[in-house]
């Protein structure tokens, strides 16, 4: 599966829906690297944590209160 900057993945095992940052190669993965970006809730702030995970690791989601349905083209 080929990923983008701005898309949201999350793992194929759950977990907290991420924001795609980059995509390349990494010294620790085999295979296509994607730089991943989420907020998890620390306390009473929001705090952004960042990973590098296998993109075989992911599934594209849909964005959070967003469906494609809902884009219209004029």
């Amino acid at each position: 599966m080929e990923f983008a900057p701005g898309d949201t993945v999350q793992l194929k095992l759950g977990g907290p829906i991420m924001t795609v940052e980059q995509i390349g190669e990494h010294w620790s993965v085999e295979g296509t690297a994607v730089w991943c970006v989420w907020f998890e809730k620390v306390g009473n702030k929001q705090v952004a944590s960042r990973e590098t995970f296998a993109a075989i690791a992911l599934d594209k989601t849909e964005r959070p209160g967003f469906a494609t349905s809902q884009v219209t083209r004029g």
